[in-house]
């Protein structure tokens, strides 16, 4: 069974409220929900390591996200009307991937999350008041109230279920790509553990039955806030019964027969590899 994830070299910050040093960094400045890179000849590639000073950005809010190859990295927040300079553009940052360093990608992921968490939270969902940062941890702090906020997770089921040698695959109308097949996923609601959630969602959305549940991996999904967890499991009653709302079409696919599916970026698509090189 493939563990997704192994050693991460990026090593987190102990101190999350830490004044930018002179020496230089990785710097994930976001001007609204696009991440500042470098472009040059239609190529877009990260900022180089430097100062903060060199960039000749001014970013509004400054976190310490950790450590990368000895490297501090930080996240900050340019204002929407932010006027780049030349050479400079924004991206969503789904689109970076494959193109900068895995390593690199998954810190742009953290601190896409830290941003979205620190922009939401500027003020107190009890009270109204304004919120602050804390020190030593990440969190911020009701200045009236002091209610506490830290960063939080929705975490999110995913499984390849396997019947006589296929993987189930459905198609989602949420999909960008309608010609999109995937595993299916859904998240994980109150009250619930893992392993309940992957029975209710393969039940509602196509009407399978599964047992034989196995802990596949784990992949941070920055784009909602989510813990990808990914399992397999085998087909135990039922005939496909699409929703019609969350799954518009679904099929069992032979290892030669699959669709257009995720690539290996995603949790999803290393799933779906697994299945390859397991049944072909």
């Amino acid at each position: 069974m493939a563990i997704i994830h192994s050693t991460p070299v990026f090593t987190p910050a102990g101190d999350f409220v830490v004044a930018p040093s002179a020496l230089p960094a990785l710097w994930f400045l976001f001007r609204g929900d696009g991440l500042v890179v470098a472009e040059k000849a239609g190529l877009v590639q990260m900022l180089p390591a430097t100062t903060l000073d060199a960039l000749e950005l001014q970013p509004r809010r400054l976190h310490l996200l950790g450590s990368l190859s000895g490297l501090d990295c930080y996240a900050g927040e340019l204002a929407a009307d932010a006027p780049l300079a030349g050479g400079l553009t924004s991206v969503n940052v789904r689109t970076l991937f494959g193109h900068i360093d895995d390593d690199v990608f998954g810190v742009a992921g953290t601190a896409l999350q830290v941003i979205s968490w620190d922009r939401i939270h500027r003020y107190c969902g009890r009270c109204g008041a304004e919120t602050q940062r804390m020190m030593g941890e990440r969190a911020k702090i009701c200045t009236a109230c002091g209610l506490t906020n830290h960063p939080r997770i929705s975490p999110a089921v995913i499984v390849a279920v396997i019947r006589d040698g296929k993987i189930l695959l459905g198609r989602s109308g949420r999909y960008p790509n309608q010609r999109l097949f995937s595993v299916l996923a859904g998240y994980v609601e109150l009250g619930e553990t893992l392993e309940q959630c992957v029975h209710r969602e393969v039940m509602e959305e196509v009407g399978v039955g599964i047992r034989e549940l196995k802990y596949f991996g784990s992949q941070p999904w920055p784009y909602s806030g989510s813990l990808m967890v990914a399992f397999t499991a085998a087909w135990d009653a039922g005939e496909i019964s699409v929703d019609g709302d969350e799954i518009l079409e679904a099929g069992w696919f032979g290892p030669s027969e699959l669709p257009l599916v995720p690539g290996w970026g995603s949790v999803a698509g290393q799933l779906i590899d697994w299945f390859r090189q397991t049944y072909e």
